[in-house]
């Protein structure tokens, strides 16, 4: 049985929830801004997977393949963390 989608105005109310709930909720229409992932400049070391708090960096065989902005909420954790001579992900103004 397929699991149905809630949108941001569906989460609960409090400040813990259960562990793996990030996919019950689609939050990425929250954003201001959003993360612009550049697949040549990236090493896939992996640092913005680690730190995302929404599960919205796509990880295949241990390389990045994108960002999951059904889920990114756009807080530039994965930005920040990126290393510095690397920048593989900037973070751009969202259009909506």
């Amino acid at each position: 049985m397929k699991k149905e989608k809630k949108g941001w105005k569906e989460l609960p109310v409090g400040l813990v929830l259960d562990a793996a709930t990030c996919r019950d909720f689609e939050t990425g229409d929250w954003r201001s801004e959003k993360p612009i992932w550049d697949e040549n400049k990236c090493t896939h070391c992996l640092i913005c997977w680690v730190y995302c708090p929404d599960s919205a960096i796509i990880v295949k065989d241990g390389k990045v393949q994108g960002i999951d902005y059904k889920y990114c909420k756009g807080c530039g954790i994965c930005a920040e963390e990126c290393p510095p001579k690397v920048k593989a992900i900037t973070m751009v103004r969202e259009e909506k």
